[in-house]
């Protein structure tokens, strides 16, 4: 999940870890006003704490550059906040709008407002298939020219958010299935209603890409690093699940053009 490459933002966080030496006057004062945060109140406070992310997300390889940082791993960014609510951990790096989801219940947790790095996501596609990605890549065009992209967006994401998915159009005669690979865990972007379903908005995009391309989807849920090897080895044939571009991602698959933005933020206790 990243859109700047981890090269670029390197002396970046560098200079983060740095700053609470240098903060002017008005920077510390500040500071003083906001809620306790278990000692943390930014980005630079995160030196020599225990951070949990998600297996296989970008969260790790920021987590990794972040001085005397003790990482713990989870396979659902749920049991990660989990874990941060019950004191085992400091922090938790994780997509903005999944974080915003998984804190906006309680109080006990809040998202710092400093963020770490802003991301593009794509979906993912073998290296040999280059007609699917190319017929998918003209499928988000239309999508995002005729307003359906902002439409699916606005139904997941916002004060009028309203959870209702996309409709597929039941009247196009379809040929062939398009198998997508995701992680279930992963809100808003895909997530299981009450009845089990994977919903969300990649699954609302990859309904409208099927529309577009004419085809059925189904939907294999999965860990999130199991996501680009399947993939990879055809067992899936694309992977949508807020999947960023790295350089190392892209040594095992290709990407489409990117269809949402987000950020990389952390989240800690409050208190």
């Amino acid at each position: 999940m990243n859109a700047i490459l981890k090269k670029t933002l390197l002396p970046v966080l560098a200079g983060l870890f740095l700053l609470s030496s240098g903060c002017s006057r008005k920077q510390e004062e500040s500071s003083l006003t906001l809620p306790e945060t278990n000692g943390i109140q930014a980005i630079s406070d995160l030196n020599g704490k225990k951070i949990g992310i998600q297996i296989g997300t970008t969260g790790e390889l920021y987590a990794e550059d972040i001085p005397d940082v003790q990482i713990q791993s989870f396979t659902k960014p749920s049991a990660a906040v989990k874990a941060l609510k019950e004191q085992k951990i400091d922090a938790v790096i994780l997509d903005s709008e999944p974080a915003r989801v998984l804190t906006e219940a309680d109080d006990s947790c809040r998202i710092l407002v400093q963020s770490l790095v802003e991301e593009e996501y794509s979906i993912a596609y073998a290296k040999n298939n280059t007609e699917l990605g190319h017929r998918i890549d003209n499928a988000l065009d239309k999508l995002r020219k005729d307003g359906t992209l902002a439409d699916i967006s606005a139904h997941w994401i916002g004060e009028n958010a309203d959870q209702v998915s996309y409709h597929p159009d039941e009247s196009l005669t379809r040929e062939g299935t398009l198998v997508m690979a995701t992680n279930a865990e992963f809100p808003p972007y895909e997530s299981k209603d009450s009845l089990g379903n994977i919903v969300g908005i990649d699954v609302d995009i990859m309904t409208a890409v099927c529309d577009q391309l004419k085809m059925n989807l189904e939907i294999k849920d999965m860990q999130f690093d199991s996501i680009l090897p399947s993939v990879q080895n055809g067992k899936a044939d694309v992977g949508a699940a807020g999947i960023s571009v790295t350089e190392e991602r892209e040594q095992l698959v290709s990407f489409t053009q990117s269809y949402a933005v987000s950020k990389l933020v952390v989240i800690v206790r409050n208190g």
